[in-house]
């Protein structure tokens, strides 16, 4: 196992999204300072030539207009059976629009308040695409989701999956949300700094592989100080005090939410073996007292 998560820490240190190569201007989408409709992407974080935390919106017509990857794929669940799919990566994109140097992470906000976070890790793993067109038809024309609403205005895919790395019981998993209304290009250091555990951790400490899994499975829900998704009912600071006060419980909502509360929609874990659920309840203690807004 130690072999594995090591293989995996090394991939974090690839070099950033694709910056430092301008990309023509003849192929860069206007970015409006105003909705032209309510299908528009908006991106924010750090664009190119613009002031951190400036906000765009990027017509659907424009977005057509760049370079289009097409894939038949089968392993996606937000479609039955194999499924065409074309759009634009998200490389492509943080090299249109993503050009402030040090940023390395592309977010995607969904209607719903879930999030999915993109390392340059991930995005070098697994290519996603911002998905534009579903077995060639456009937007308006596209199914429902599982759930009965609407899988636009935009999703993200892949050309296929096979997880990247393991850590304890926890797989990499596949980040494929619809509904995604935003994109943004942050600084990873910024936006996973939120969640890091204070103090100093060897890499297979339980408290650190809590981190390396908290990261990327429980931040897209939830969220605290600003970061993360805010879908879930419960803050980061709520499941820190729930992890020091009643770690059976907490473990078990982990394991099989529906067995504490009917009515949760959190998926089960039910893959999560002691292991990983108790370095789960071991990271999360680390915010108990209640930190400090940083």
């Amino acid at each position: 196992m130690l072999p594995a998560l090591l293989a995996w820490l090394a991939i974090l240190l690839l070099p950033g999204l694709p910056q430092s190569t301008q990309a023509p201007s003849s192929l860069r989408p206007s970015l409006l300072t105003q909705r032209s409709g309510p299908g528009d992407l908006e991106v924010g974080g750090e664009l190119a030539g613009l002031p951190a935390g400036a906000v765009r919106y990027v017509r659907y017509e424009d977005l057509l207009a760049l370079p289009q990857e097409a894939f038949t794929i089968s392993d996606d669940t937000n479609f039955k059976g194999k499924t065409e799919i074309s759009g634009v990566a998200l490389t492509e994109l943080a090299k249109l629009i993503g050009q402030a140097a040090h940023s390395d992470l592309i977010v995607a906000i969904c209607y719903d308040k879930y999030r999915s976070n993109y390392s340059s890790a991930y995005l070098a793993a697994h290519h996603p695409i911002l998905v534009l067109k579903i077995n060639g038809k456009p937007r308006d024309e596209w199914p429902l989701s599982e759930d009965g609403g609407p899988l636009g205005p935009y999703l993200i895919s892949h050309p296929t999956f096979q997880p990247s790395f393991s850590i304890l019981s926890h797989k990499d998993e596949a980040q494929i949300p619809f509904g995604v209304t935003r994109l943004e290009f942050r600084t990873q250091s910024q936006v996973f700094g939120t969640i890091l555990p204070e103090g100093k951790w060897a890499t297979d400490s339980p408290v650190w592989q809590g981190y390396l899994i908290a990261r990327e499975d429980c931040f897209r829900c939830h969220g605290l100080y600003g970061e993360g998704g805010d879908r879930a009912s419960r803050s980061w600071l709520v499941l820190a005090a729930w992890a020091a006060t009643d770690p059976t419980r907490f473990e078990q909502y982990i394991h099989n939410p529906q067995s504490i509360q009917a009515s949760a929609k959190m998926p089960a874990h039910g893959d999560y073996d002691q292991a990983t659920l108790a370095a789960l309840t071991a990271y999360f203690k680390t915010f108990v007292p209640a930190r400090k807004n940083r």
